[in-house]
């Protein structure tokens, strides 16, 4: 649950800072393409909560196909946002980025937590 927090927490503040300090392009670019990755992880976490939930165990090439189909999808619109000049790349980038900085603020909490509870 943290990183699903902390995703739309981090693209609302990376959109802040990108409506206060960079042209209306890049910040357009952050908001789109933090939604297309944030929307895209929750949809992988709920296929494979469900797919791997018994007694409704799903066969991992169903999995596999739901997630090529999000990612051509993905990759689609990304494509047509930047092809017709609606973000900036560069603020695309930023806004891809929401998740891995998500997962890269989780493992660092956990790896602060796991010192602090060997130390004491």
């Amino acid at each position: 649950m943290f990183i699903l927090r902390s995703n739309w927490v981090l693209l609302i503040l990376a959109t802040a800072v990108g409506y206060f300090t960079a042209p209306p392009g890049v910040t357009r670019g952050i908001i789109a393409g933090g939604l297309i990755v944030s929307i895209n992880f929750h949809l992988l976490y709920r296929t494979l909560k469900k797919s791997l939930t018994p007694p409704h165990l799903a066969s991992p090439n169903i999995v596999l196909l739901k997630y090529y189909i999000r990612f051509i999808i993905s990759g689609l619109i990304i494509l047509f946002l930047i092809a017709g000049d609606y973000v900036n790349p560069l603020g695309m980038f930023v806004g891809l980025s929401v998740v891995v900085a998500s997962i890269t603020l989780a493992t660092l909490y956990e790896v602060k937590n796991n010192i602090f509870k060997e130390a004491v």
